[in-house]
């Protein structure tokens, strides 16, 4: 019996050690290459393309469950600079090299939303045109309720929205859990992520397929650090009761909107949030394509630019009519 403990002993030591070494390692061959926003508790990393020719507007872009800033911005950060517009990706909170704040109140979309928000408000960003993909759906939607002022327009991709059938997958219940996530995310996570990272990748992108060189470009490992995959794993965990209570007040939702899924999504049902955003916000615009799958803005990108370019002329076209309004309006005169 000495001998198993002591055996055991030795493995948990060993798994520990391999975690501590990968997370440095890692980290050394993905650092942060954008910059850091100091908020009270913490820093929101993003990173910016400034627009070519004379800028439109700002748009932001947020990334959605086990990854990072990097993958909206590689796919749609510099074509959109052509396109006019100053383009800002940011890490979400606990994500990447953002701090997480709150701890698990941060796993909360609405608490993400507002330290996003405050982050490019000490950027001197007042407003933008929000793009969410994926989990990032409901930071976006949040984003739009509670802050309209700052969304000009909403375009969501592949987006997670509205409940559905069913839990998540169990390393999301393990990761999240108070009681064993510690020991899960210390122990196994590096040791059996990075056999799974592959495959989880492929799926991300079936039917089609992933970008060569998709993992080395955004740092897809960074997300097994024990501190990212708690992040990711509570976010996931707790992402159906926060769209149970966000969903209901979509209809509030005035900002021109477009939302763009894929038919062959297996990661989301586009027919419960995709048809359902579509259902709930008023004068949104459905986009569904044939053949694409849970990543939109890789598969079919020309589709994911044309929804933005299309919200932002709708936002100025929206934007002139209340100003030729105003313009328009009789003066009146107290005597």
């Amino acid at each position: 019996m000495l001998a198993v403990a002591f055996a055991a002993l030795a493995l948990i030591a060993c798994l520990a050690a391999f975690t501590l070494l990968r997370t440095r390692a890692i980290e050394a061959r993905f650092p942060p290459r954008g910059e850091f926003v100091p908020l009270a508790g913490g820093a929101i990393h993003l990173r910016e393309v400034a627009a070519i020719g004379a800028e439109r507007a700002t748009v932001l872009l947020i990334h959605g469950a086990s990854g990072t800033h990097a993958d909206m911005f590689n796919a749609l950060g510099a074509p959109l600079a052509t396109q006019g517009f100053k383009t800002i990706a940011v890490d979400r909170p606990g994500h990447g090299w953002s701090s997480r704040f709150a701890g698990r109140k941060a796993s909360s979309p609405e608490v993400q939303a507002e330290l996003i928000r405050q982050a490019l408000a000490g950027k001197g960003v007042d407003q933008a045109i929000v793009v969410g993909h994926s989990l990032a759906g409901i930071v976006a939607l949040a984003m739009t309720l509670n802050a309209p002022q700052f969304v000009r327009g909403l375009v969501l991709l592949a987006p997670v929205s509205h409940p559905w059938p069913g839990g998540v997958a169990i390393y999301y219940r393990l990761g999240a859990n108070r009681w064993i996530g510690g020991a899960f995310r210390r122990l196994l996570v590096f040791p059996i992520g990075q056999l799974m990272l592959p495959g989880g990748m492929a799926a991300v992108f079936a039917p089609n397929p992933a970008p060569a060189g998709y993992a080395e470009a955004t740092g897809l490992a960074l997300v097994l650090r024990p501190a990212h995959y708690k992040a990711n794993a509570e976010d996931v965990f707790d992402a159906k009761a926060n769209v149970a209570a966000l969903c209901p007040r979509y209809g509030e939702i005035r900002a021109p909107t477009a939302i763009v899924t894929g038919n062959r999504d297996g990661v989301v049902y586009p027919q419960i949030h995709s048809a359902g955003c579509a259902r709930d916000i008023q004068g949104a615009i459905l986009t569904t394509l044939d053949g694409i799958g849970h990543s939109p803005h890789y598969s079919a990108s020309d589709a994911a630019i044309a929804a933005i370019l299309d919200t932002a002329k709708r936002v100025e076209a929206r934007e002139a009519t209340a100003q030729n309004l105003v313009m328009k309006r009789p003066l009146t005169q107290t005597i």
